[in-house]
């Protein structure tokens, strides 16, 4: 038992510490997930496990009120920590870079607390410690699994640097975008740098796509919609006097909707064969859809708010413009049953509480822990006052 929730948050924050001198990558949560059930078996909380490394803890499952789950990830990215942190990364290129071993560590502190006051929840309340967020699909394969069966609502939340500490945002409909990548194979023909008229050069069509692809939010989006076209790769590595054969050309995009990702795809496909043709190459494009846009319902929405502000105080709300561009594989649970996303400020003016996330500086804010872990209980209908 423990003497007040103070005591829970140190534990949580030394558990965050260790998870992130430990970090493992997408479908590797392997000791992740048995740290994870230790916390849990040691607490007296019952589990039932899904997708080989997530977790779900279960608590007051003979109530009669809606069943509530809370989210919280547990996977790292493949980056080298360059932080000066005593819990820094001790394993090369895998880094808790995006704070889920914070929001892993935060879902622990209600799961604590909310077990020791157990009789008090007057609901059913899931505890799901989620894999493979990072791009592996892992709330989908969670729900595959059964995750969400009996579960009437769900909610989550991401740390953000962006937004002041003590600020956030759960606005209605769309908090964070869709994503998708697109990968372009372009063919010519190379040849010595000199005669560039008995070649067909993949250097300057890829040039040429790259330009032309700006196009499509310049001129076919309107100004209201936010969407994203990024080229962020092209490889056409060469000698200094020869005209490789190919090139290819990497991208992402970011979009509020299913169908403007459609529209954008279908424009991203067109104008690279149009530009292709007039520059004389070849191309294979592939289309990847990745994540659709987190899109909250507005009754779990509103129930959030509500939450964030008796945590947070009168000011909590940021104004950040929104939808985030980022993406969240949230997306697949508030496609399936409502609940709602919030993202709350880390921003305590500390310099690697500014850093963004998926930077190799970048450290979860531990002051975090204690206000969203309340957050989270009282969605769970439990006020910790």
């Amino acid at each position: 038992m423990y003497k007040n929730f103070d005591e829970v948050i140190d534990y949580a924050i030394n558990f965050r510490h260790n998870l992130h001198k430990n970090p493992e990558l997408k479908w590797e949560e392997t000791n992740t997930a048995k740290n994870i059930r230790e916390v849990l078996e040691q607490h007296g909380i019952p589990f039932k496990t899904y997708a080989n490394t997530g977790t779900v803890g279960l608590l007051a499952q003979d109530k009669k009120g809606p069943h509530i789950a809370l989210r919280g990830d547990i996977d790292a990215l493949p980056l080298e920590e360059k932080t000066d942190v005593a819990y820094k990364s001790q394993k090369p290129q895998c880094m808790h870079a995006c704070g889920h071993d914070g929001h892993t560590a935060t879902l622990i502190a209600a799961a604590i607390w909310l077990k020791q006051n157990e009789d008090k929840l007057p609901n059913p309340v899931s505890l799901v410690f989620q894999p493979a967020e990072e791009g592996g699909h892992g709330a989908k394969k969670m729900i595959e699994e059964g995750c969400l069966e009996g579960v009437d609502m769900i909610f989550g939340w991401h740390n953000w640097p962006a937004i002041k500490f003590g600020q956030a945002v759960c606005p209605d409909g769309t908090v964070m975008a869709g994503n998708g990548t697109f990968h372009i194979d372009v063919k010519g023909k190379g040849g010595h740098s000199s005669q560039p008229e008995i070649c067909k050069d993949p250097v300057l069509a890829s040039s040429a796509i790259t330009l032309a692809l700006q196009q499509i939010v310049a001129r076919q989006i309107a100004p209201q919609d936010s969407v994203v076209v990024s080229v962020t790769s092209i490889d056409a590595r060469s000698e200094l006097t020869t005209i490789p054969d190919n090139a290819k050309i990497e991208g992402s995009i970011r979009v509020p909707t299913i169908e403007l990702k459609q529209f954008v795809f279908e424009q991203i496909e067109k104008i690279t064969k149009d530009v292709a043709k007039s520059y004389n190459v070849e191309v294979e494009i592939e289309l990847r859809d990745r994540y659709q846009a987190t899109i909250n319902h507005e009754i779990q929405a509103s129930m959030m708010r509500e939450a964030l502000k008796k945590t947070l105080g009168e000011n909590w709300q940021s104004n950040i413009a929104t939808p985030i561009m980022a993406s969240e594989d949230f997306s697949y649970y508030l496609n399936t049953i409502p609940g709602a996303f919030a993202l709350i400020g880390s921003d305590d003016g500390i310099e690697k509480h500014q850093k963004p996330c998926h930077n190799v500086y970048y450290d979860f804010n531990d002051k975090l822990i204690k206000p969203a872990s309340t957050t989270l209980m009282r969605l769970a209908n439990f006020d910790i006052n």
